[in-house]
């Protein structure tokens, strides 16, 4: 779809990849060489340009509707002055007023490509719209009086304009000047009020004479005005107020409709009484009593038809006693009368019809209503009134949009099997007509890729778009919500929810397209791994784990021989409910001391799970409530589908979960990740529990790290020593005395962070209230920082699989987990896996600290990995097959075989510099050699701002560093030199929305929403901006 603005910016989204010119040019000029190796960087500043490209979804706060009868092309108005234009499917068009003025009316110039919008600031605007970038080609301001109605007769040059004083003001449009022609509004009315009739509220002229003008009062009065003789031919009055007035297309009747929900017809020539007067919604009322006044009909509309009785459409007019109803559209024709519910309130209506010409019959077919956040077509012609379905991607925000992701350049087959099961999903019982509105032509789409949008919501939905080339459309929605049990009403809800709505909202989306593993973080504190399959099936049992994930403070000394309670003896089975360490069935809701624990917010389904193709649960984690304090924000997810495992992290610490084998691997505070090597001075910390009942964390690093290899199993690994049931009694009692005295403080800070979990913000939220944005490790050290107020801040911010080297001394890549936090520290993860098949189902994945730390100035945001050609080194993953299909023995030697696809460095490589680790923070970007950890680059990329969003992207055959700062400036740098080659100023923070939507992909390609209904696409590729106007989609034959 294509979209513009008038500042000359076309709003069509390119669909040309980036072509190999832009590289080839680029090529011929001599790059930069690194201090390591000759890395050739191809891209230079010449190659990057920001730009607009497209707006999808529905115009937020429409005000306004016209549409082209001839052309078939629909435009909206909004209250910020932006202009929707619609043609066919995949035809659109973004255009924006200056004065961000809201638009009060629309009035096409039938068939000629012209528009004219009349805005709020009394400005009158013409649109030009036979060029591919619509622009204003003038505009007329009334600086005198207020503009309250337009009206512009077919084929006619003149442009009557009502006032808010009662006048009417005739323009010219060719030169878009007044003529000097002016309707006083006492000589309209003349003898008929002795009062003023308040702001002009309807212009029409006689369907069989254009130089009868009908000009409708607020306040009752009617006069049908005559041109030429400059004089008024009849008067109508009535006692109630006005909002609107239809011809009879014969020109010998009119119909009004009041603010007492009553329609007068009135014959043109009888002025002293209404011919007819008509209560749609009224009740009947004997003893001819007059009707109960009823709600404002707000617009009527007449319409006629040569074969039957004519139709009558209009909005509003309920009784007073609906309290409740839904906003209406009510159609009466002949004796029926059917009343249309809508799910928003009614902005306006149009009725559509076969001519153009207002004097010969309408044949009606459909009517457009414009809701508060809809769009709907009713087709006219079929029994019952069914509406067409909405071609348009209008459906963004069906629930509020929490969070964003954009995938450019995906595996071919995705989009076709995302569309397979999605199709399943249609509603049915839309009208069997296809879309009325089809106007406008295609561009020549000469390149494209697959490119695919995941939207996450506020109910738990997640949808996938397929954004190729310049269109959206909805491929599948996965409602998450429905592994969970619903409460019926309100009283019903758990006690145990820590958000007062959207207990489903997705947070992050963790997905690997070409595995297609999904992973999603919700605001309770739940994560969700999913698979994909074409197959139906249905699960008994929602294989599911608790993970009590709390890291425990106090202000008092340790007891003098701090000893760490022996690890338990975990289970050996991989049923979820017999893993001790995390899997607490939530049959206790209390602790001892009465307070909540040990259950999670929500309760998963114990009822048998019909799952639909597509994406089917795998596997639930919940964290749970820990003596009274409740599960933190989820502030980091990341998922390898080769490795089999899940991770994620928030302000306690990290969780790692094998979802092959469904155990938990490692759960740990933030700073038990540091160990020896913590670079911040702490206090000494309570003596931990066992857990609860058991060791939730199997690491403990304090000792150092020589012994992580065998203390770090996972628990179906057997490895531990048997429970000292006195020890424990005594470390139980300990901490209970401990938590009496530290509950007040961890209470405060567990309510401070529920709060922050409602605004379903980033990780990076988390700082504005604890101030820590701008702290460098240096101040990070300083000792005036109490380590309480540390330890409550360090939340994990960034995690990523991939197969590096973990240590200096390292000779080849293993698979490892990096972690990032938000004080800027950098954490190493081994990851020991065993071999594939039949032996990853029974052997167990060991974890270890590797104690490697590196440190950037603010928050992680981003890491990935280069090869010592500067090209990224992606994580491994495990291509995609059909989960739920019976394998025969070929296949499953097939599966034993297969190795995970990876990406490493070629062995003939020297050992000594292998690969680069980009690493972006919310201040600066490094890259760090490896295995070395020499920072090779490194650049400060703000000091006054802090960087949003990072990302490392594919561009031109090429790699580089996107950033979204919150002072509004985008910028790019080059890899692995860091080398600025874009900074423009581009948008500012104004709401945590941009924040938590604002995303780069490959191709020059980002998106964030810029609405609540709308998502913006922009690019920063030149060669894509200036393949734009080739690809436009014209909205008139030129």
């Amino acid at each position: 779809m294509r979209k513009f603005n008038i500042r000359k910016v076309l709003d069509g989204l390119t669909a040309g990849s980036s072509s190999s010119s832009s590289a080839a040019s680029s090529s011929q000029q001599p790059p930069p060489a690194t201090r390591e190796n000759d890395i050739q960087e191809t891209l230079q500043s010449e190659h990057f340009q920001l730009c607009k490209t497209v707006r999808h979804g529905f115009p937020y706060q429409p005000s306004a509707l016209a549409f082209d009868p001839v052309q078939k092309i629909l435009a909206i108005g909004t209250q910020t002055g932006a202009l929707r234009l619609f043609g066919r499917p995949g035809v659109e068009c973004y255009c924006q007023h200056d004065s961000g003025a809201a638009v009060i009316q629309l009035q096409f110039l039938i068939n000629e490509g012209a528009l004219v919008s009349a805005l709020a600031d009394d400005t009158l605007h013409l649109w030009n719209l036979r060029q591919k970038r619509p622009a204003i080609l003038h505009s007329l301001k009334f600086n005198r009086e207020r503009i309250t109605f337009c009206h512009m007769p077919f084929q006619s040059k003149w442009l009557y304009v009502g006032t808010e004083r009662g006048n009417i003001h005739i323009v010219n449009v060719e030169s878009f000047s007044l003529s000097g022609y002016v309707i006083m509004w006492n000589k309209a009315i003349e003898l008929s009020s002795k009062s003023h009739p308040g702001p002009v509220v309807h212009i029409s002229d006689n369907p069989m004479d254009e130089g009868k003008l009908l000009i409708g009062f607020e306040s009752g009065t009617v006069a049908l005005w005559d041109l030429k003789c400059k004089k008024a031919d009849y008067r109508y009055t009535h006692d109630e107020a006005i909002h609107s007035v239809a011809w009879h297309h014969e020109g010998k009747q009119f119909i009004c409709s009041h603010s007492d929900g009553t329609l007068t017809i009135w014959n043109v020539r009888n002025p002293t009484k209404p011919l007819q007067t008509i209560t749609p919604h009224g009740k009947q009322v004997k003893d001819g009593k007059k009707p109960e006044p009823c709600k404002p009909i707000l617009k009527v509309e007449y319409k006629t038809t040569r074969a039957g009785e004519p139709f009558i459409i209009l909005s509003g007019g309920l009784s007073y006693d609906t309290v409740g109803r839904r906003p209406c559209l009510t159609v009466m024709h002949g004796k029926s009368t059917a009343v249309l519910e809508m799910d928003y309130s009614i902005v306006d209506f149009l009725t559509l019809c076969e001519t153009p010409y207002p004097n010969d019959f309408q044949e009606p077919y459909a009517v457009v209503v414009l809701l508060e956040k809809d769009l709907v077509l009713i087709d006219l012609a079929q029994n019952g009134y069914p509406i067409f379905e909405n071609p348009y991607p209008l459906s963004i925000h069906e629930s509020p949009v929490t969070c964003c992701e954009y995938f450019a350049d995906c595996p071919v087959d995705l989009i076709p099997a995302l569309y397979s099961v999605g199709a399943r999903q249609k509603r049915q019982g839309y009208s069997k007509k296809e879309w009325p509105v089809n106007g406008g032509n295609w561009g020549l789409v000469t390149q494209s890729y697959p490119e695919i949008i995941i939207t996450g919501h506020a109910d738990g939905s997640i949808k996938f778009w397929d954004a190729s080339a310049i269109t959206l459309q909805v491929l599948y929605k996965l409602k998450t919500a429905k592994v969970f049990e619903k409460s019926k009403n309100k009283d019903d809800r758990p006690s145990t929810d820590i958000v007062d709505e959207d207990p489903y909202a997705i947070q992050i989306i963790s997905w690997c397209p070409e595995s297609r593993m999904l992973c999603i973080a919700g605001v309770s504190a739940h994560v969700i791994v999913y698979r994909f399959s074409k197959q139906e099936i249905t699960t008994d049992v929602i294989p599911m784990l608790e993970v009590r994930l709390l890291y425990e403070i106090n202000y008092i000394e340790s007891p003098d021989s701090e000893q760490v309670p022996p690890l338990p003896t975990p289970g050996t089975g991989s049923n979820p409910q017999s893993i001790a360490p995390q899997s607490h069935p939530s049959t206790s809701s209390s602790s001892s001391d009465g307070l909540r624990d040990n259950v999670p917010c929500l309760k998963v389904r114990n009822s048998p799970l019909k799952q639909s193709p597509g994406y089917q649960v795998e596997l639930v984690i919940q964290l749970v409530w820990v003596s009274g304090e409740p599960p933190q924000q989820i502030t980091s997810l990341a998922i390898n589908s080769a490795y089999g495992l899940v991770v994620f992290g928030n302000c306690n610490g990290i969780a790692m979960v094998d979802y092959i084998q469904k155990t938990t691997l490692l759960n740990l505070g933030t700073v038990e990740l540091y160990g020896s090597n913590d670079p911040y001075r702490r206090e000494p910390r309570s003596p931990r529990k066992s857990r609860q009942p058991s060791g939730a964390g199997l690491c403990d690093i304090n000792e150092g790290t020589a012994v992580q290899e065998d203390r770090c199993k996972s628990p179906t690994s057997g490895s531990g020593s048997p429970n000292n049931s006195d020890d424990d009694q005594k470390m139980n009692n300990f901490i209970e005395k401990v938590k009496t005295k530290s509950r007040k403080f961890s209470k405060m800070v567990a309510n401070d962070i529920a709060k922050m979990s409602r605004k379903l913000s980033l990780p990076t939220e988390l700082k504005p209230e604890l101030d820590v944005r701008d702290n460098s490790f240096s101040r990070s050290r300083s000792s005036s920082v109490t380590s309480i107020d540390k330890e409550s801040r360090e939340a994990i911010s960034a995690l990523h699989f991939c197969e590096t080297f973990t240590r200096k001394a390292d000779t080849a890549p293993s698979p490892c987990l990096w972690v990032g936090t938000t004080l800027g520290t950098v954490l190493v993860i081994a990851l020991n896996l065993p071999p594939g098949g039949e032996q990853r189902l029974l052997q167990p994945v060991i974890v270890s600290p590797s104690g490697t730390i590196l440190r950037l100035k603010g928050a992680i945001l981003r890491m990935a990995f280069l090869d010592t050609t500067g090209s990224l080194v992606p994580p491994a993953y495990e291509p995609w097959r059909e989960p739920n299909v019976p394998e025969d023995k070929d296949e499953k030697d097939k599966v034993k075989k297969r190795r995970p696809v990876s990406v490493s460095p070629s062995s003939s490589q020297e050992i000594s510099e292998n690969q680069y680790a980009v690493i972006c923070s919310e201040k600066q970007a490094k890259v760090i050699s490896l295995p070395s950890q020499n920072c090779t680059y490194k650049q400060n990329i703000t000091e006054t701002s802090f960087v949003l969003r990072g990302d490392i992207v594919a561009l031109s055959n090429s790699i580089c560093l996107a950033c979204f700062c919150a002072n509004g400036h985008i910028m790019t740098f080059s890899l692995p030199s860091l080398r600025p080659l874009l900074d423009v100023y581009y948008l500012p923070l104004t709401n945590m929305r941009i924040a938590r939507t604002f995303c780069f992909t490959n191709n020059g390609q980002a998106l964030y929403l810029v609405s609540p209904t709308e998502i913006q696409r922009i690019t920063y590729s030149q060669e894509t901006c200036e393949n734009l106007q080739s690809i436009a989609r014209a909205l008139m034959p030129r």
